[in-house]
């Protein structure tokens, strides 16, 4: 395993320091999985209920389609309780697959399935929420998403078209991008490292810092961490996901970190 790669997880797993663990409450850090909504797209809590909840390991996991040469996984599973039925009155089975390649590279694969048995289909948005440690988000540029048209949370959710070659930070950001490719990059110039992000049947892309106004606001996270995290979250967003009984949803995310002497496959 490379350098690179071999760092990869201390990477990606930004953890705020301020965060406080308290359930039911979501901890800020790491990859929280917004379902059966994403931020303030429906009716229910702020990106639903799944992050806040507690998941249980499958001893005895299905194959996924995945790469045969991943052997490190684990397979988390949701299903509703009581609770969330009264507040999201329907059956689902959630499979989230956490996988180590060989190389190092991080992949997270969704499945969520359908068990109503009164015939209903339902709808969702979603998200991986990811959160990147990065060295100074004043010297970090994420390039991918250029020319996209994207959603500003800032401005009512009003509708723009990115005009930047790059995005880059020097003030809050907001934003959920429109039909983004497949891959993009978070480019760190102070750390020489690079995070590629491949995703895969997951239309937007959500950008996000709160800078030192909001950073200041919030109880669970310090005046100046804002400056040393990134939120880069591909998502189902603008278009909501609807499944029909028996039938499941897969999307996966796959994560790379590259330095200079390494590259993703």
């Amino acid at each position: 395993m490379t350098m690179g790669r071999s760092c990869f997880l201390s990477a990606v797993r930004c953890t705020i320091i301020s965060a406080i663990f308290k359930p039911p409450k979501a901890i800020r850090g790491g990859v929280p999985i917004c379902f059966p909504q994403f931020g303030t797209h429906g009716n229910l809590e702020q990106h639903g209920f799944a992050r806040n909840r507690l998941w249980i390991i499958d001893d005895n996991p299905p194959p996924l389609p995945l790469n045969p040469a991943i052997k490190a996984f684990v397979d988390l599973i949701l299903k509703p309780s009581d609770e969330d039925l009264k507040i999201w009155p329907h059956s689902f089975e959630f499979r989230l697959r956490v996988a180590l390649g060989p190389t190092g590279d991080l992949s997270l694969t969704s499945r969520i399935r359908n068990t109503n048995t009164d015939g209903r289909p339902f709808s969702y948005t979603f998200a991986y929420h990811t959160y990147f440690s990065v060295s100074d988000i004043s010297e970090v540029r994420v390039e991918g998403l250029e020319t996209m048209d994207y959603l500003d949370n800032l401005k009512g959710k009003e509708r723009f078209t990115e005009q930047g070659d790059a995005i880059v930070f020097e003030s809050e950001v907001d934003k959920i991008y429109l039909s983004a490719p497949s891959k993009i990059a978070i480019i760190d110039h102070e750390k020489k490292r690079t995070f590629v992000l491949t995703k895969e049947g997951l239309p937007d892309a959500v950008v996000w810092n709160p800078w030192d106004k909001k950073a200041k606001a919030m109880q669970d996270f310090g005046d100046v961490e804002y400056k040393h995290m990134l939120c880069v979250e591909p998502a189902a967003v603008e278009k909501p996901i609807t499944l029909k009984p028996g039938h499941s949803w897969l999307r996966i995310l796959i994560f790379c970190v590259l330095y200079r002497s390494t590259q993703c496959p």
